[in-house]
């Protein structure tokens, strides 16, 4: 049997550019039918832009795609893009429709009858149950619009496998799931791989989960395929990321302006204090607090440090702020920061140029409503301590790719005079090597006496950075707090109670 009857996808030149800049110079990239592949590369590598492609969102400018079925026979583009599926790193869910409705809608035919509607939701259910039984038990008939981020991702990925594509393309699925529900996403793949023959593109920066669940891996930078199809245990963590162009962990990152503002960590009128029925947690300048669990109890913390309290649970005191803050704007001007984990709704202006994305924690500190003249050498300086290649600051966010789109969220507040930053998953969707920078520029916040409290999904990294850890469990309790000489992934996993 030839390798093109057991592929159910082959890319071959595929090319693609956009004005003066070329994405993508020649992608070579072969599905096998049953298999779960890797497809790696840092941000802006173009890897989404070639998921574009291969699903029809985006023409190519030149190179094959062809498509197969199980025999073998070649499909048309038509019939073969009806196979796949697809879940984007942005979510791409309908938000007045319920979760039902938005995991039946590959399938809907105009005037579906109430026979047919009733199916469609019993198969919706069926596919969300395979990922989270509790939660398609509870959320099946909600808005969509209503749901966590972390929720929408379920239902994102639930769509794809009840849509009956022969191809799944996962674009960083994982991103907003806890560990516990990853398990059972994988579960769920490596069945339908096994059993029925489904293949997987996976999208992902996280090294452990990608030796979980992928078979070979291709790895592509700057637009073009430097490692074709070769088996995943083959390849190192570290020539992985070489081969990508990323930078070890001992890369230090280049200094930007930090505010020269210190703060006297052993002043009382300094410490942040954060409690809730039978907890209280005092944090001092300089502190990297972790947070851990499901996003239920970190969802309610974050509000109440950031002036988003739709619950009164947790109070918030330090010396000079109210009893509670009533606003974002009035905890930015008071020192508070925020970088959400949800970019697309929440995080990125998509209609406003970079310059405006990145200066606008500034604006609102300063209260200044338009822009000052240093603020193009600003932003410029941002950008690059963060390494963000633009052509313009003038440029939209939509002409970065979405984990370049998070580092304006961070440079948003790089060097702001911050007393507390708040992170909601801040690696969200980025390369190895800018995580990396990341964490380095976090401890250099913290070193300026910024209280940095940081919720992560990823055990491995909250471990690695912050100075504490407190651990939320599945119903949002707070279940204890590690310090530092306490850490390991195990004691996690115990207090939160989700697997590793």
């Amino acid at each position: 049997m030839s390798e093109t009857s057991t592929n159910v996808m082959t890319v071959r030149g595929l090319t693609k550019s956009y004005g003066a800049t070329s994405v993508l110079q020649g992608v070579e990239f072969s599905v096998a039918r049953g298999e779960v592949h890797a497809l790696l590369g840092g941000n802006g590598a173009g890897k989404s832009t070639m998921i574009k492609i291969i699903t029809g969102a985006v023409s190519k400018n030149d190179g094959d795609i062809r498509f197969f079925d199980e025999d073998g026979r070649e499909r048309s583009e038509t019939e073969g893009r009806a196979k796949v599926a697809v879940v984007h790193q942005e979510l791409a869910l309908l938000p007045h429709l319920t979760v039902a409705e938005n995991i039946a809608l590959p399938n809907h035919r105009k005037g579906m009858g109430l026979f047919r509607r009733t199916a469609a939701a019993r198969e919706a259910f069926e596919s969300l149950r395979m990922i989270d039984q509790g939660f398609a038990a509870t959320c099946l008939h909600r808005p969509v619009g209503s749901l966590s981020l972390h929720e929408g991702q379920m239902v994102e990925i639930a769509r794809a496998l009840s849509s009956g594509a022969e191809l799944i393309l996962l674009d960083e699925p994982t991103a907003n799931l806890t560990a516990l529900e990853t398990e059972r996403l994988f579960t769920v793949l490596r069945k339908l791989t096994g059993e029925n023959g489904l293949s997987v593109v996976f999208v992902s920066h996280r090294m452990k989960e990608i030796r979980q669940i992928a078979n070979v891996c291709t790895i592509i930078r700057d637009g073009r395929t430097v490692v074709d199809r070769q088996a995943i245990n083959e390849l190192s963590d570290v020539a992985i990321i070489e081969k990508m162009g990323q930078v070890t962990a001992s890369h230090a990152v280049e200094r930007t302006r930090l505010s020269a503002v210190t703060f006297d960590a052993s002043s009382a009128t300094n410490t942040l204090t954060i409690q809730e029925q039978g907890f209280k947690l005092e944090l001092r300048p300089g502190t990297i607090l972790g947070v851990a669990g499901a996003p239920a109890g970190p969802a309610m913390l974050i509000d109440g440090l950031t002036g988003a309290a739709r619950s009164k649970r947790w109070t918030v005191a330090r010396a000079g702020w109210p009893d509670r803050l009533q606003s974002p704007r009035q905890a930015a001007r008071l020192g508070a920061g925020y970088i959400t984990g949800d970019r697309a709704h929440k995080g990125v202006l998509h209609s406003l140029p970079i310059i405006d994305n990145v200066m606008a924690s500034r604006r609102v500190v300063r209260g200044a409503a338009i822009a000052g003249g240093s603020e193009g050498a600003e932003c410029l300086d941002l950008l690059k301590a963060l390494k963000v290649r633009a052509a313009s600051v003038w440029d939209l966010p939509n002409t970065l790719s979405g984990g370049t789109q998070q580092k304006l969220l961070i440079a948003r507040w790089l060097g702001v005079p911050s007393r507390l930053l708040v992170l909601e998953e801040p690696t969200r969707g980025v390369d190895i090597g800018t995580k990396r920078e990341i964490y380095q520029l976090i401890r250099q916040m913290a070193a300026s006496g910024t209280i940095i409290v940081w919720w992560s999904t990823e055990n491995v990294e909250l471990l690695e950075v912050c100075s504490r850890v407190v651990a939320f469990d599945t119903e949002g309790r707070c279940a204890g707090v590690l310090a530092q000489a306490d850490f390991s992934e195990e004691k996690l996993v115990t207090l939160t109670g989700m697997a590793a």
